[in-house]
């Protein structure tokens, strides 16, 4: 008789730190690891949220974090908060630089402010080392030539980053395939969470089957974006298994695959590979269309 195993997961990114797991959230991670998602990574949107990671990374083995000012908190960055940024990446469960980018959609922060700040961030990677997650919200144009820019600037090919199996995630992807294969030249991956199991997202779950397997991570972007058929609710990483589920039903691989891969990428993207309890690298080959 087979007995079922769960999957093995990751949540490449969720907001842990958020208030909506005030009141759960040792049963959130509980429910996440019953589902097989053994590592959870955590961008932070300002200082304070960094912070606040960095204690709960301190408090559950399955939590790392990524530091780093979300564009819509971009009018409290200074260079007060640069160097803030570069003292807390040196803490040993920081494994990127994140949530950075641009959002022309809320208008919290003006345009040329946000392009400063996601700039500095850029540059704040390159010199030390580590991928970046970058949130494009109605400015994939812009976002393609900051990063163009950067990838061909002199700090980015002196930096590690060069060195690193990847530089950085396009997180929530949305874009096109053109955007896709310009971040696959940029040795990117691309993030996809929720919104590919929506029924009405028609144009991504078109191009789904398009993208190459072994640049994909699996994302919750919890507590936001829950996918179907929990949608409108509070969202957590243990969701993270209806959207490999529904991938690999738009793949026609199985789940197992796309766990499998999606896992080995995540762990090599934030250089966990030794940290997980598992080598995934012999098992795995590279599958792109």
């Amino acid at each position: 008789m087979r007995v079922e195993r769960p999957l093995r997961l990751v949540d490449s990114h969720c907001h842990l730190d958020l208030p909506q797991f005030d009141g759960d959230r040792e049963e959130v991670v509980t429910r996440a690891n019953e589902k097989g998602v053994g590592l959870i990574i955590n961008p932070g949107i300002d200082l304070d949220g960094c912070r606040r990671a960095l204690t709960l990374a301190e408090q559950f083995a399955e939590l790392y974090v990524a530091v780093g000012v979300h564009p819509n908190s971009a009018d409290s960055f200074d260079a007060d908060a640069l160097s803030s940024l570069a003292e807390m990446a040196k803490h040993p469960k920081v494994v990127a630089i994140g949530e950075i980018g641009l959002d022309f959609h809320w208008k919290t922060s003006a345009p040329e402010t946000q392009r400063r700040v996601f700039a500095q961030q850029l540059e704040l990677a390159a010199e030390l080392g580590l991928p970046v997650i970058i949130h494009s919200r109605e400015a994939d144009p812009e976002i393609r030539e900051m990063v163009s820019e950067w990838i061909a600037g002199s700090l980015f090919r002196r930096s590690p980053l060069t060195q690193r199996p990847f530089a950085g995630v396009l997180h929530a992807f949305h874009g096109d395939l053109a955007l896709a294969e310009e971040a696959y030249r940029w040795n990117f991956v691309l993030g996809l969470g929720g919104p590919v199991t929506f029924r009405n997202a028609r144009s991504l779950r078109a191009l789904a089957p398009q993208l190459r397997l072994d640049r994909l991570l699996l994302e919750t972007d919890a507590p936001y974006l829950a996918p179907h058929p929990l949608r409108g609710k509070r969202n957590e990483p243990a969701y993270v298994t209806l959207v490999c589920e529904e991938l690999a039903h738009l793949l026609a691989r199985t789940p197992e695959e796309v766990a499998m891969q999606t896992t080995a990428t995540a762990l090599r993207f934030f250089g966990l590979e030794d940290r997980f309890g598992v080598d995934f690298s012999t098992h795995v080959t590279a599958v792109h269309s």
